[in-house]
């Protein structure tokens, strides 16, 4: 998997697909879930500067969702000035896929950028796999949904 150019991982949710969304979108939780961005600052126009749980790298990024498609870029970059979008968020509510009613399934998908060494991209796609997993339990549990 050294040569991946993305990675993909899903998990049901149970919780409504707009309240999955709001999550993922909402600048103010991504410390709550995301190890690269593990401390955060919130700017002026909705930038975040966090630090990765790995090596406490900064990172910025930019939140720019499509709540019409439950659709979240997140753009990123070392400086605020060097943003591209490589990572995004994908809700879609399990009506769709035959799911239960009121649940859905989120979706992240991360694009390698060339930069990345293999050890770096293992621990994204690492790091994805369980944010998925984190990202679940803390949605359900904020809709009120009992494990």
């Amino acid at each position: 998997m050294p040569d991946a150019l993305s990675h993909i991982t899903s998990i049901a949710i149970a919780a409504p697909a707009a309240a999955a969304f709001a999550f993922v979108s909402d600048p103010a939780k991504l410390d709550r879930w995301s190890f690269g961005t593990w401390r955060t600052t919130l700017h002026e126009g909705g930038l975040v500067e966090g630090r990765a749980i790995f090596d406490d790298a900064v990172t910025w990024v930019r939140i720019d969702a499509d709540p019409a498609r439950l659709l979240v870029d997140y753009h990123l970059g070392a400086s605020a000035a060097s943003l591209t979008p490589r990572v995004a968020a994908r809700v879609v509510p399990g009506e769709r896929l035959a799911l239960a009613p009121g649940s859905c399934v989120l979706t992240l998908t991360a694009w390698r950028a060339q930069s990345m060494s293999d050890e770096r991209w293992r621990r994204l796609t690492a790091a994805h796999e369980f944010e998925v997993v984190l990202l679940k339990s803390l949605i359900e549990r904020e809709a009120g949904v009992q494990a």
